[in-house]
């Protein structure tokens, strides 16, 4: 048996993806789309060759760099079935679809310019066409039920706490008559952050796919955190400027959404307008409605004394284009999410050319930037940034809220560790850039003795 392990790897936080090859099956967990620069999206191939046998797909959560690849293993042929959680499918493919679309909105812009140049044209990783057909072969697997997937493998799901839906993977890979069992991690949510519920560890494995993004400290409390966001909307009300927040649609955007519905019950903050410019988010906020029993007690309990919708009447949501132009008529202090997330496309960027250079103007980035990202580069403190090919100035005041993260922080990657350390698994640490997880590596080692193993894109590792 053995895992090559082709995405999240060498460095690289996104496009996670491995092959697990045994003796009787050969299946892929996750197909994830490298995202962040220019260099990480060139990375985005076929995560298998055509004509390879591929038995199943797992799928660990709906994020895009998870899913962002399934698609083109429909363009390859592939038939067989894709496994994940009931929330994790409704996800993927609002995302998946969402994906496609600006897939095709931006191979269009470049073959025009193409054109202008007598260069060849380009096409998309996929179509719209190769999501609804890759859609059509998910199956829905139910928490801590083993379901088997592949000859000789089951797969056991556990709530990993990152977005609704989101679970941690365990193979239960039998071969010549033993068992051997391996855990992916997935991405795995702070345990402090409300709305979802805690992540569910497991207790016993050989080997363990562990995720690193944030390997090398811990977030901000959230509690400081929701202050300090309190206190940056209270300042920009005064000055009267506008406050963007490039925002993940799914998770970050309902998150932010629960606050500020807080702050406007208990009076900390005097409702002002709040415009929700993501057609996606719009989309995913509906699919948490339909889905409160994935949230944690505290969350049930705030919306059964009142429902939230009561404490968000100056909430609009824009999902046409002509409404979001809109939004730059507003006069006064408004706040603004939209995304993408990492400001490398998406409504967000026209809202920062049209507002970034503005000293009375706040950003806040509220979660990962990939290597390279426009959001990147603000948080590093650039003075003047490219959008749409044209220099504007940073002029806006940057505030990076780490507190809001759907990642674990190091103390928390070390506590889901403790559960299943007793059993002595190898360690394998993905889906990180090298200092966080070389220093999550030294946790690992200091407290349990355990070498960590930090594959490069493309290695193999036997069990």
């Amino acid at each position: 048996m053995n895992i090559k392990v082709i995405g999240a790897a060498g460095g690289q936080v996104t496009g996670s993806a491995y092959i697990v090859h045994t003796k009787h099956a050969r299946i892929l967990v996750d197909c994830g789309l490298f995202q962040g620069s220019k260099q990480s999206e060139q990375l985005n191939r076929p995560p298998t060759r055509p004509n390879a046998k591929l038995d199943a797909v797992l799928v660990t959560h709906g994020h895009l760099d998870h899913t962002g690849r399934l698609p083109m293993l429909a363009r390859l042929g592939y038939s067989g079935p894709v496994y994940a959680t009931p929330v994790t499918i409704e996800m993927t493919a609002l995302i998946l679809r969402d994906a496609a679309r600006i897939q095709q909105q931006d191979n269009l812009r470049e073959n025009r310019k193409r054109a202008r140049q007598d260069l060849k044209p380009v096409t998309p990783l996929y179509s719209p066409e190769d999501v609804e057909t890759i859609l059509s072969h998910m199956r829905p697997t139910p928490y801590q039920e083993p379901v088997s997937v592949a000859p000789g493998i089951r797969a056991l799901w556990a709530e990993s706490g990152h977005m609704l839906g989101s679970a941690s993977i365990k193979l239960l890979v039998e071969e010549d008559g033993v068992e051997k069992q391996i855990v992916f991690s997935g991405d795995l949510g702070p345990k402090s952050v409300p709305i979802l519920r805690a992540y569910e560890p497991f207790h016993h494995a050989d080997m363990v796919f562990l995720e690193s993004t944030y390997g090398d400290r811990d977030h901000r409390p959230f509690r400081e955190t929701a202050q300090e966001f309190i206190d940056i909307v209270k300042d920009a009300v005064a000055r009267g400027g506008k406050i963007l927040v490039p925002t993940f649609a799914v998770g970050r955007a309902q998150l932010l959404l629960a606050l500020l519905a807080w702050a406007f019950r208990h009076q900390h903050i005097k409702p002002f307008p709040i415009f929700l410019d993501s057609p996606m988010a719009i989309e995913a906020t509906a699919i948490y409605r339909r889905h409160r029993e994935l949230f944690d007690d505290q969350m049930l309990e705030y919306i059964s004394n009142k429902p939230m919708a009561d404490d968000l009447t100056t909430v609009k949501l824009t999902a046409t284009a002509e409404e979001s132009r809109a939004i730059n008529e507003q006069d006064g202090t408004c706040l603004i999410m939209a995304g993408a997330g990492m400001c490398n496309a998406g409504r967000i960027l026209h809202h920062l050319k049209n507002n970034l250079w503005k000293p009375e103007t706040h950003v806040l980035i509220v979660g990962y930037q990939g290597h390279g990202s426009l959001g990147r580069q603000l948080v590093e403190g650039a003075t003047t940034v490219k959008i749409f090919g044209e220099k504007v100035a940073a002029r806006a005041q940057v505030h990076t809220l780490s507190g809001f993260s759907a990642h674990a922080g190091q103390t928390d990657l070390l506590d889901w560790f403790d559960a299943i350390a007793p059993s002595q698994p190898r360690v394998i640490l993905t889906h990180g850039e090298d200092a966080p997880r070389s220093a999550l590596a030294e946790k690992i080692k200091a407290r349990y003795g355990s070498d960590a193993t930090l594959p490069n894109m493309g290695e193999t590792i036997e069990l």
